[in-house]
């Protein structure tokens, strides 16, 4: 069997896409996304496969899908600023607009030299959020390219670093949990967060360091957009149709392998878990328990 063959099979037990030939890093940035902010601070490589953002003390920058998406799966492959990189923050997510909004995010939280990067993800469900949780990576995400996942389908959210979750957020509207449901477009930034991202905004961005700059690659976006609703005259609720293979009833959980890798990563990695944090939640909230596999 040839190395081809091989690493096909690997990524379909994964996530059934991508075949040798047809990574990410193939499509064009303007085949998905625009240029939202900061357009000098954008420089776009490789017949427009690679992106990269810069952070300087007059501005940062920003890029955006062109497209709405219900459901899909969400993946970037970035690599971060290096060295000194206190009060610098580089985020991959998606967001709806208006109010009420709902929003699914990784934020990478800049360090000192020398010292690991936090990586935090949020989510946002008609307007409510405060559900941060932070991990430690176990790797220098400014030394290579890693690939950073969102799957979101009308049952489960789960956030991936490479082929490993860190994080879940299951449907709990039935416990009276507010779940994303509202069309969100996929946004990528870099941008001064020094008032909060580092040791709580006692760390300030240390201008000489700068340009700060994060590079991206991998454009496709696997994701049910509005255009394709309205082009074939569906009903809404399409977004969740089997059709689209994130929404296959194996993609409603994790399967008992992903749920190992999951639970080191909290126990290894994971430094802060708003469902345990008593001082703003005395009353654990309902989402926790099934969101953490404690019973598996």
């Amino acid at each position: 069997m040839n190395f081809c063959r091989l690493r096909f099979l690997a990524l379909l037990l994964v996530f059934g896409v991508h075949v040798c030939g047809a990574d990410n890093g193939d499509v064009a940035f303007d085949t998905s996304y625009k240029i939202i902010w900061g357009n000098d601070h954008v420089s776009l490589l490789d017949q427009g496969r690679e992106a990269q953002l810069s952070l300087d003390i007059n501005s940062g920058a920003g890029f955006g899908s062109k497209l709405q998406y219900e459901s899909g799966f969400f993946n970037m492959r970035i690599k971060l600023a290096n060295k000194n990189t206190a009060g610098v923050v580089t985020a991959f997510y998606l967001s709806s607009i208006g109010n009420s909004h709902d929003e699914l995010d990784f934020e990478f939280l800049g360090d000192k030299e020398g010292k690991p990067i936090t990586l935090q993800t949020n989510v946002f469900a008609n307007g409510k959020g405060d559900r941060e949780q932070r991990v430690l990576l176990w790797f220098d995400p400014s030394a290579d390219f890693h690939t950073y996942k969102i799957l979101w389908n009308h049952r489960l959210i789960a956030f991936y670093v490479d082929d490993i979750p860190i994080r879940v957020f299951k449907n709990n509207t039935k416990i009276g949990v507010t779940y994303p449901t509202k069309a969100m477009e996929v946004h990528v930034s870099i941008f001064n967060g020094d008032d909060w991202a580092t040791d709580g905004g006692q760390t300030k961005i240390n201008w000489t360091s700068s340009p700060f700059t994060a590079r991206f690659q991998g454009f496709n976006v696997d994701g049910c957009s509005l255009s394709q609703l309205s082009s074939t005259n569906s009903r809404r609720n399409n977004c969740h149709a089997s059709e689209y293979w994130w929404n296959e009833r194996k993609y409603w959980n994790l399967d008992r392998n992903q749920i190992k890798e999951y639970q080191n990563v909290r126990e290894k990695y994971m430094n802060y878990d708003y469902c345990t944090d008593k001082a703003r939640y005395p009353v654990t909230p309902p989402e926790c328990v099934s969101n953490q596999y404690t019973n598996i």
